[in-house]
């Protein structure tokens, strides 16, 4: 909880909350302002001066989902948890609709383009099934939480797709079968699950060459179905790629190689790919690649919030910058 509040600091630095707080109901029963999670978002005010929240009642929401650039500051709660409030929807790449081909870019059931979003209990799911990408949630904007949350799917699951963005994702499941965790955003995964579906890669990371930091997982555990046996940590979908585990807990389904350099050596040269104080059966580093790492104690402590998320200013790359003026030890109603 306590890395929450920190993370949150950043998220509000420089707002001044409104001392009442507009809360809105979503209810697929009839019982809320609203039936559906995108009626809910469609009348949120655009580029409020304070935060907003939805709460969504427990139910199935079989709907496709945009909270679009101009409703930021919003927290979004699913009551009861993420066993109680599921959106799902069935858009893959290549599915045809109204004569429009999908493609990865736009076949999520739930894209965040805002900023300073905070979404907490709730499950997202694409359900097309195996049939190549398909991407249950996608973030665009910059300083989004995930928090108690499970991202279902399969291929490409979890996009991480904006460019400038910084996204943390506490206490969360993440499911998939190939490359379910890509994109370019810095993103810290503390304390969650990751569910490997079949065999193949867990993480295809387009980190930008500007930035020190890309995918941080972080006290987390790696499960794999009974059917799973060779499994890659991660594999650079851009070639400055940068993903590092650190005391996480891996299965033997992990390939003694533990990762993959999608048939292009010249990538080797220019990713990052680490590990620190992993256990379990996978995190023998013995047969790891020559150019993974192996971080130090001192270069592990390098990957905390406050510098994973710190701003660039100027030539200093990066800057302890958490001044937060929102008080999150009440909770926002």
């Amino acid at each position: 909880m306590q890395r929450i509040l920190l993370f949150f600091a950043l998220l509000c630095a420089g707002c001044t909350p409104e001392r009442e707080k507009s809360v809105y109901v979503v209810d697929c029963n009839g019982g809320g302002d609203f039936t559906s999670v995108q009626a809910c978002f469609d009348a949120l005010p655009s580029k409020p001066e304070g935060w907003r929240t939805v709460r969504i009642m427990p139910g199935t929401y079989r709907e496709k989902v945009t909270l679009d650039v101009y409703k930021d500051k919003v927290k979004i709660v699913g009551e009861g948890g993420r066993d109680s409030v599921r959106i799902v929807w069935n858009d893959f790449s290549g599915k045809v609709v109204d004569g429009y081909e999908m493609t990865t870019y736009d076949c999520w059931t739930f894209s965040v383009q805002a900023d300073d979003v905070w979404i907490e209990g709730l499950t997202v799911e694409n359900d097309a099934g195996r049939v190549g990408q398909a991407v249950a949630l996608e973030t665009r904007g910059d300083r989004i939480l995930l928090s108690g949350c499970a991202l279902v799917g399969d291929q490409d699951t979890f996009f991480t797709k904006g460019y400038v963005s910084r996204v943390h994702v506490v206490d969360s499941r993440i499911e998939g079968t190939t490359d379910f965790i890509f994109g370019p955003s810095i993103v810290l995964f503390d304390d969650c699950s990751i569910h490997c579906k079949s065999d193949s890669y867990i993480t295809a990371a387009s980190t930008t060459e500007r930035n020190k930091y890309g995918y941080v997982f972080r006290n987390c555990r790696v499960t794999a179905a009974d059917s799973v046996t060779k499994l890659y940590l991660g594999r650079p979908w851009k070639s400055t790629a940068r993903t590092v585990w650190l005391a996480c807990e891996l299965p033997a389904a992990i390939r003694p190689e533990g990762w993959h350099n999608w048939r292009d050596p010249a990538r080797e040269r220019t990713s990052f790919y680490a590990e620190w104080r992993c256990t379990g059966p996978g995190a023998d580093r013995s047969g790891r690649v020559a150019w993974s790492h192996e971080l130090s104690d001192d270069e592990a402590a390098d990957y905390v919030p406050e510098r994973i998320f710190a701003k660039k200013t100027g030539s200093e790359q990066f800057r302890y910058d958490w001044t937060g003026a929102f008080d999150f030890t009440e909770p926002i109603d």
